[in-house]
């Protein structure tokens, strides 16, 4: 097999030959056709994500198809199109487990980046945390929904009932969810950086009734925000958007610190929550509710050798919606 390797963080991924490996009890092993490129996998390879397990494979937005079983997996059979997203595996014991909200637990793995990821020809990964994927998208597209739309999704129910949504940052993971708000009857404004007119535009044309930059004002108060890009600033910005009793979700892994601002931005009960990885729950609900949606991501194509492009254009703000790997 072939796999794109982080060996040190700040450095180029490498092209690495390896041997295929072998499930191990519980494990399935999947023949990679196509892996998305995250924002999260660029805080692995840029260190700004501090632990990862050296050397790893980056990736968590895996679909592959079912290439062999190990030993007392259930549910999955050769040849079945599953995905694999970032919540690789959890330990089930402690506090938040036996809670039910598997996304705080004390001690999980994380595909791509305590386990290794889907920037490969093959890879292995927990059954139990694999996902069964709809008909009616093509292995590039329905990458992308494996963490841009399932963060979107979690950080979507967070907001609330709400019908003025408010996305800052016009990504992979806003383009996904515009259009779910739109379609379930929600005024969507987008926020993006100064200047970008093609972000813009392109919110516009996936239903957003307004898009601009960051720093202005909406045309109406926000019922709630939800913050997508890592800028720890857009936090105060969104608070002043935000209506009385408004709610702004930050969905990023990482963000840069949020600067003070004054009390008045939080008062009059707004709120400000984080989303925490995800959960099996969540994955189950999206995947259900996406056949009953029209859903199109926009993805530019890389071939596996190309990951480090991929990742370049994503850091450099040169992609519209979403960056995914061919890795088959």
């Amino acid at each position: 097999m072939r796999a794109m390797v982080l060996e040190r963080p700040g450095t180029p991924l490498v092209l690495r030959e390896r041997a295929v490996p072998d499930p191990k009890p519980g494990e399935v092993l999947l023949s990679v056709s196509a892996c998305g490129v995250c924002r999260t996998d660029l805080h692995v390879v840029d260190g700004e994500l501090t632990r990862p397990t050296l050397p790893v494979v980056p990736g968590h937005e895996i679909v592959g198809r079912v290439l062999a079983v190990g030993a007392g997996v259930e549910g999955f059979h050769l040849g079945q199109r599953i995905g694999v997203p970032w919540l690789g595996a959890t330990c089930g014991t402690c506090p938040y487990c036996r809670d039910g909200r598997e996304n705080l637990c004390d001690a999980p793995q994380f595909t791509g980046y305590t386990r290794d990821g889907g920037y490969a020809t093959h890879t292995v990964a927990d059954s139990r945390f694999c996902v069964p994927l709809p008909d009616g998208m093509d292995d590039a597209a329905i990458a992308p929904l494996l963490c841009a739309g399932l963060i979107g999704w979690r950080s979507y129910r967070m907001a609330g009932e709400g019908r003025v949504l408010g996305l800052y940052g016009f990504g992979a993971a806003a383009h996904i969810l515009a259009q779910i708000a739109v379609q379930q009857g929600r005024r969507v404004y987008a926020f993006t950086r100064r200047g970008d007119v093609a972000s813009q535009d392109f919110a516009r044309q996936l239903g957003a009734a307004w898009a601009g930059a960051a720093e202005e004002r909406p045309p109406e108060p926000l019922d709630a925000a939800i913050v997508f890009a890592p800028v720890g600033a857009l936090v105060p910005a969104a608070l002043a958007a935000v209506r009385k009793g408004g709610r702004v979700v930050c969905a990023g892994i990482h963000m840069s610190d949020i600067p003070s601002f004054p009390y008045a931005l939080l008062w009059e009960e707004r709120q400000i929550r984080s989303v925490a990885n995800l959960t099996r729950e969540d994955a189950r609900a999206f995947f259900a509710a996406v056949p009953g949606l029209t859903l199109w991501t926009e993805v530019t194509r890389y071939r596996l050798e190309d990951a480090n492009r991929a990742l370049d254009d994503l850091r450099a703000g040169r992609l519209q919606g979403a960056a995914v790997l061919g890795c088959g």
